[in-house]
């Protein structure tokens, strides 16, 4: 590894490197550094004067690659430019091909993701379909990690709305058990999800391996996009049905079969070759830059995903290769045979070969001309363009509401942030204290907090509200995180609390404050204001009320499902708490044989003596505490 540093009180040759800029930052000195750079494959990683890496790349020829840079004016106003201007050092690792050196590049820029690197997401932000077929009876499930486990993944999904929506569509046409457990235990009876006809219900040995395997590999053609060889198989099945004068099974998969063509009438066939195909659109506007991903699979597109990057680094081609090793840089990628690129990209044969590497087969990047591939390429590129369009509507959107915000609530400025603070408990129990966040008119998820309250025994909803209050802000002193209108959920005493924390903190007035009354009857939404006597009554249209409205029902929503996550796991183990002999751990025991409570107060005391550590005597108090049988 080749290594030139820039930094003060490094050596005399590093001092000797050191220029100045007009202003008087010191700057890179490629013209002494150039000469001692290998001409080889390799990566260069560029960094700040903090040692902070400021970007990754690769080149065939390293030195050629970096004299690019040379003739770059840092005092221009470019990003190529800003960057130059705040290099300090650069290391150079040297690779024995190109291929090698893009690899190293996707780890490093993984592992660091620097700033003026192309990072179009951080997989474990989007959902996937992860299929277990590692396991003896395999599930279908969702998560947001690939692991190097064996199981088949199938995303990620921008859309976790579409992502649920096929997972509800596969369990209704080929239901796989539901339950969590990796080994699956055998029980005496199958859960409600059997009767519902939502399981095979293996564990209760009533579904063979064969059958259930094909189901497997049907919800394999499903997602891999084969869905015309998925009804070829089933209507052979349906036939050898009929034959057989089973009826009712040939019902069945009719059914399935009408299903599966339902859903192919939604999707758009764009060739007859069958080919699995990624299309990538790019548009440019001043300096950002939106790319659309059209994932085809079988000839049939099945999905879209666009990206919005504000001022990426580079060129459109050193764009694109940075988006491809971005996206498929995570193991389980589902890489197609064809990439279809609008132009030609440096590195693009070792892009190719990484990638059937990945793979474990042929991966070509096609750049057409003309024909169909070029027509489907425009597709991709009015997607893409789509996207300016879509921003630019929600801006001016945003701007008319923020408009009205500040005049209807007499704010000093436009709130950009707004965050929303609601209590959620009975009686002081199961209290937790839910803060959501909407920036620039749309949610902002990863702001969203929950709290669970510490200092307040009993049911004091103004205590508790402190007490979050106070956790929220005097952290977003310590770190400058904070937002321009707090909304908590109540009236007068909640605002109360709210200027009495902030006072105490110190919070600046920059941070505006008010309180949204719930609607009673023959009245409508009131909103309460510091300094004000009486509150802000807006019209039921208001578009600043519907806004501020939308914000107090996503805190509530996004409180109450973490209260009743937690009302309910002390109701699950409450009922079985009071029997002597029955600690958590056989608690436990009972709830992952049986499944839920009710599973447990179904069984018989001689299927619940067949679990291990029970026994026939605390399966009998157990029959009788739930069947409330005297001696219990």
């Amino acid at each position: 590894m080749k290594t030139f540093v820039t930094d003060h009180g490094v050596s005399r040759e590093a001092e000797k490197a050191s220029g100045q800029t007009a202003t008087g930052c010191r700057i890179f000195d490629f013209k002494q550094f150039l000469p001692g750079v290998s001409a080889s494959p390799g990566v260069y990683i560029m960094k700040d004067a903090g040692g902070e890496i400021l970007y990754v790349g690769k080149a065939l020829e390293l030195r050629k690659r970096l004299a690019s840079y040379a003739r770059v004016d840092s005092l221009g106003q470019s990003k190529t430019a800003a960057l130059v201007a705040r290099i300090r050092a650069i290391e150079t690792i040297i690779t024995a091909s190109e291929k090698e050196a893009l690899i190293l590049e996707a780890s490093l820029i993984k592992q660091h993701r620097p700033k003026y690197n192309v990072i179009l997401r951080d997989d474990k932000n989007y959902p996937l379909l992860k299929l277990t077929v590692q396991e003896q009876w395999p599930r279908l499930v969702m998560t947001r990690r690939r692991a190097r486990d064996g199981a088949r993944y199938f995303g990620p999904f921008s859309s976790p709305t579409a992502m649920w929506e096929t997972l509800r569509y596969l369990n209704s046409l080929f239901p796989l058990r539901r339950c969590k457990e990796k080994v699956l235990k055998s029980r005496p009876r199958p859960c409600l999800n059997r009767q519902m006809g939502r399981c095979l219900a293996p564990c209760a040995g009533l579904a063979g391996r064969d059958d259930y395997l094909a189901m497997v590999r049907r919800i394999q053609l499903v997602l891999e996009g084969r869905d015309q060889q998925l009804i070829q198989e089933l209507e052979e099945e349906m036939r050898q049905a009929a034959a057989g004068l089973r009826y009712e099974d040939a019902a069945l998969i009719r059914d399935r079969i009408a299903a599966v063509k339902k859903t192919l009438e939604k999707q758009r066939v764009v060739a007859g070759h069958g080919k699995d195909q990624l299309l990538i659109g790019l548009a440019r506007h001043g300096t950002s830059v939106a790319l659309a991903f059209i994932f085809v699979r079988q000839g049939v597109i099945s999905g879209q995903e666009t990206f919005f990057l504000p001022e990426p680094f580079g060129s459109d081609a050193e764009i694109i290769a940075g988006a491809l090793t971005s996206f498929y840089g995570e193991e389980g990628a589902l890489i197609p045979k064809e990439i279809i690129l609008p132009m030609e990209i440096a590195g693009g044969g070792a892009l190719a070969d990484w990638l059937s590497e990945k793979k474990g087969g042929r991966v070509e990047i096609v750049v057409p001309v003309r024909g169909d591939r070029m027509r489907l390429l425009e597709m991709a590129a009015a997607n893409a363009a789509q996207v300016f369009a879509e921003r630019q509507a929600k801006s001016r959107s945003w701007a008319s509401l923020a408009t009205a915000l500040e005049k209807a609530l007499h704010l000093v400025h436009k709130p950009e942030r707004i965050e929303c603070l609601d209590i959620s408990n009975i009686s002081g129990r199961q209290a937790v204290g839910s803060l959501v966040c909407f920036a620039a008119g749309e949610k902002a998820s990863r702001f969203y907090r929950h709290y669970s309250i510490r200092t307040v025994p009993g049911p004091d909803d103004y205590a508790m509200m402190a007490e979050v209050l106070r956790r929220r802000f005097t952290r977003g002193l310590a770190e400058g995180d904070l937002p321009d209108l707090l909304l908590v959920d109540g009236g007068k005493g909640q605002l109360g609390v709210a200027m009495k924390v902030c006072a105490e903190l110190g919070v600046p007035d920059a941070v505006e404050l008010a309180g949204i009354a719930k609607e009673r009857a023959g009245e409508g939404e009131k909103i309460y204001r510091p300094g004000r006597k009486n509150p802000i009554v807006l019209p039921g249209h208001s578009p600043a009320l519907l806004y501020l409205m939308r914000i107090r029902d996503e805190a509530h929503r996004y409180g109450i499902t973490r209260h009743r996550k937690q009302r309910g796991k002390e109701a699950l183990t409450s009922t079985l708490a009071g029997i002597p002999g029955l600690g958590k751990v056989r608690i436990a025991m009972l709830l992952r044989e049986l499944g839920s409570v009710a599973q447990v107060a179904e069984a018989t005391a001689t299927e619940l003596s067949a679990i291990p550590g029970i026994g026939p005597g605390l399966a009998e108090k157990i029959w009788r505490h739930l069947h409330q049988v005297d001696g219990a």
